[in-house]
């Protein structure tokens, strides 16, 4: 559940981060500069700690003998992360 949190918080961080450098930027931010590109490489990151998290919340579903809530809550947390931040990340490519 910590991992799923930490990865939501981090992950809607960035997106912030990078909406300012888009805003603050005249023209737009640069698709080549490194600015952008450790912003993408982070975001993939955190989404992969997100599917980690997904991961985790399953395999503490699937075992027995042991109260389920935070199992539960963490599942649901890493996959709104991911499900919103994929659902974004289209959203923003549509947009030209």
């Amino acid at each position: 559940m910590v991992l799923s949190i930490v990865s939501l918080v981090l992950t809607f961080g960035l997106l912030i981060v990078a909406g300012v450098l888009e805003a603050t930027t005249p023209g737009g931010m640069n698709e080549e500069s490194i600015e952008a590109i450790v912003v993408g490489l982070l975001l993939f990151a955190f989404i992969g700690t997100a599917l980690i998290a997904t991961g985790l919340g399953i395999a503490g579903l699937c075992q027995k003998q042991r109260k389920k809530i935070f199992a539960i809550l963490g599942t649901i947390f890493s996959l709104v992360t991911v499900v919103s931040t994929v659902s974004l990340i289209s959203f923003g490519m549509t947009i030209d």
